[in-house]
């Protein structure tokens, strides 16, 4: 009666860990890893009755066609999970977060469209995932962040038109990539992506096939092969245009400021202005052709050919005015530190404000060989501020221009 006992407590402890389903098979593999073999069963969802020490579970070729929050919650110590040739087209937010333990993710020949990236986060230890052969036509930049121990990424035969920049930075043990026969549209979005693959170590398997559908001018062509010149990043330089000529505009003094840029493709002109009591950004002309001005913006008028006019500058108005110039390549700015002084020397004033800032001898942006900042009445004063310049969105750090301070005095009668 004893040998009985044990035998059935034995088997009431050994029960839960052999759990299977009808249609899987499941065994214990030599290095104690429990597989679950559900391939191949003509299967629509994902069965249930699963151990939940399951660690390897095979789900390929069935018609599963939907995965929700709790399809794998019986299985919470999965590390390799098969779900590649199924009809899968709806995958919940959710499905996969739980999954801490997963190391091999196949989603690959399936018709996800839309995927919840957010999932990804917690799976820190994930090293291959294929989601290859699917319908996936955008990625964010940060889908795969979080995947510190990724080596190997497939997303071949998909509808990729573009990939944000960034979108493999962080992933240090990535060794193999697959994108090939996506439609990508070869604009300088993707200029990076070129940049990238010739600096990586990461291998691009059959690299040759990442081809560009459009534009027309380089469709059938490698992305690889986008000529350089079609993709320059911008510059960007910042002048004051003094009105010497004619000091006197709607009763007071109309600061001007031209912004000059250039690039491939041209860049767009955007402005920050930041003043003592408010924060501005105008992204693009706010003046028509036919003079009228977008009532939010009137104080500042932008142009299309890169200059902001202030009529009436007054000392609410002093602060850092910045043009930023923007095309996909990246982008470039430069400030100017615009200041109303009230002294006959303005420029010493500052000086002694700011003891780094240079001295009148530098060039000034109006005609005329000389300053003379000895005139009666207030007087306008420039300092124009050349900062580093911010880094392009095509990575790598961008050539740095001398730094220094110009002060501008200029006798102006308001």
């Amino acid at each position: 009666m004893r040998p009985l006992l044990c035998c059935l407590g034995l088997a009431m402890l050994l029960g839960p860990c052999l759990a299977c389903p009808s249609a899987c098979s499941c065994s214990t593999k030599k290095n104690g890893r429990l597989l679950a073999e559900c391939a191949y069963k003509d299967l629509q969802e994902v069965p249930e009755g699963l151990s939940s020490n399951v660690t390897i579970l095979t789900l390929s070729a069935n018609r599963i066609s939907w995965l929700g929050q709790s399809s794998f919650a019986e299985v919470p110590e999965v590390q390799s999970l098969w779900l590649g040739y199924n009809q899968i087209g709806v995958v919940e937010p959710g499905t996969f977060a739980l999954l801490v333990h997963l190391k091999n993710l196949d989603l690959s020949h399936n018709k996800i469209a839309d995927f919840p990236w957010q999932d990804l986060r917690n799976l820190s230890g994930l090293q291959i995932l294929k989601m290859n052969n699917n319908r996936l036509a955008g990625l964010p930049w940060d889908a795969f962040r979080s995947l510190k121990d990724l080596r190997s990424l497939w997303l071949n035969d998909n509808e990729l038109t573009t990939l944000a920049e960034g979108t493999f930075d962080n992933l240090p043990s990535l060794s193999q990539l697959q994108i090939f026969n996506n439609p990508f549209n070869c604009s300088c979005k993707v200029f990076w992506l070129k940049k990238w693959t010739e600096n990586t170590s990461v291998s691009i398997t059959k690299g040759g096939s990442t081809l560009c559908v459009a534009p027309g001018r380089l469709k059938g062509r490698a992305v690889t092969d986008i000529p350089d010149h079609h993709c320059v990043a911008p510059s960007v330089q910042l002048t004051y245009l003094s009105n010497l000529d004619n000091t006197v505009m709607y009763d007071g003094l109309t600061l001007t400021l031209h912004c000059s840029v250039a690039g491939s493709p041209p860049p767009e002109i955007r402005w920050k202005i930041q003043t003592s009591s408010r924060r501005v950004e105008i992204n693009g002309p706010n003046v028509a052709r036919d003079g009228n001005v977008k009532q939010s913006q009137d104080r500042f008028l932008v142009f299309k050919n890169g200059t902001m006019a202030i009529p009436n500058f007054s000392k609410e108005d002093e602060g850092i005015y910045t043009c930023l110039a923007v095309n996909d390549v990246g982008t470039r700015d430069v400030s100017v530190n615009v200041a109303l002084a009230g002294s006959e020397n303005p420029a010493e004033d500052l000086l002694r404000d700011d003891p780094q800032a240079s001295h009148l001898g530098g060039r000034s942006c109006y005609k005329g060989d000389e300053m003379d900042p000895s005139g009666a009445g207030e007087k306008l004063v420039i300092v124009y501020h050349m900062p580093r310049e911010s880094k392009s969105r095509a990575g790598g750090a961008v050539p740095q221009v001398h730094l220094g301070t110009l002060l501008l005095a200029l006798g102006i009668m308001l």
